[in-house]
């Protein structure tokens, strides 16, 4: 598989979730475990552009597709347009959560560069925070596509 523009092989069975390969074999933590059963949101990846739950998601699923993480969301320095919104919008509060949301956002965005907020809170409905930002969080992705 490629993550996040490099090619990964790793030695687990194919059955292993794919959030435990991505968090134990290759270091990227960004992704979290939630609710372990794809419902929260909290282990958003894009699987071939595709928000998917890393956390039931076989690693058999991943291989020779290209797999992208919340570390993988913008190349090089620069924080994609997402990332930056949330940070200036102070969009957080715990973050658990924002790792999926903006995974979930960059892949609204790549198919709306201009959603309304209608779109940017259909596109969040999969994720689910616990500490009430989901106002601030729209705001940020709206002003990211700006």
């Amino acid at each position: 598989m490629t993550v996040n523009g490099a090619p990964a092989e790793v030695a687990a069975d194919p059955g292993t979730p794919l959030l435990d390969v991505l968090r134990g074999e290759l270091g990227l933590v960004g992704t979290r475990f939630g609710c372990g059963v794809g419902l929260c949101g909290a282990c958003f990846v894009l699987l071939d552009g595709v928000v998917t739950a890393a956390c039931d998601t076989p690693l058999s699923a991943a291989e020779g597709r290209s797999v992208v993480t919340v570390e993988g969301l913008a190349p090089g320095d620069e924080l994609h347009a997402v990332q930056r919104a949330v940070l200036e919008e102070q969009a957080g509060q715990c973050g658990y959560c924002l790792s999926g949301i903006m995974v979930s956002a960059a892949a609204l965005l790549a198919r709306d560069p201009r959603p309304d907020e209608e779109a940017v809170v259909a596109a969040l409905d999969r994720n689910l925070c616990r500490c009430g930002v989901q106002r601030r969080v729209v705001r940020a992705v709206l002003k990211a596509a700006e």
